[in-house]
């Protein structure tokens, strides 16, 4: 469960597969709302998993920063570079800010355009006043936010395949499942 200076602990592990599942699933549904006429039943169910699912990523990313900074941090044999250790460092937080920025901006969005927010039966909140030109902005930004998240997570899945295929450390190894390694 817990994790060691040699690798990851399950519980670690899973929260990280399950963010990517998590995201993948945002990314998705929001894509697929596109093959349905605006208005129709399906797309808005699209539109409002979408919601609920990017509001299940902002929630569980505090989990995830917990563990990190409450667990052990496995260490990667052999050490790489400094220059490596300072780049993953900063692909860390860069992933983490992405992980809360996109969720608070797209509750900030539906909150300025007056829109219901729904989580999985309940409506949470608005967290600003109706201003349909402040949510016209939320939203550009959000997408582009979105559309730069692609290259961070695949430049961390490039940067997990490096140093399992190029460098062979045990980077990639340490947060695989146990079976997989």
């Amino acid at each position: 469960m817990k994790n060691t200076l040699d690798r990851y602990g399950s519980l670690s592990i899973a929260m990280h597969w399950l963010m990517l599942a998590l995201l993948v699933a945002v990314y998705a549904v929001i894509l697929l709302r596109e093959i349905y006429p605006k208005g129709s039943d399906p797309r808005e169910a699209l539109k409002m998993w979408h919601f609920m699912l990017g509001l299940s990523v902002f929630g569980l990313v505090f989990l995830r920063i917990a563990f990190r900074f409450l667990g052990t941090i496995p260490r990667i044999v052999p050490p790489p570079p400094q220059w490596q250790h300072l780049l993953g460092i900063g692909m860390n937080l860069a992933l983490y800010l992405f992980l809360i920025a996109m969720p608070v901006l797209g509750w900030l969005t539906l909150s300025a355009a007056g829109k219901p927010i729904p989580f999985f039966g309940l409506e949470l909140p608005a967290l600003v006043s109706p201003d349909k030109e402040f949510a016209g902005t939320l939203k550009d930004l959000h997408v582009t936010i979105g559309e730069i998240g692609y290259y961070l997570i695949g430049a961390h899945a490039l940067a997990g395949l490096f140093h399992h295929y190029i460098v062979h450390d045990n980077a990639l190894r340490r947060i695989l499942p146990e079976r997989s390694r």
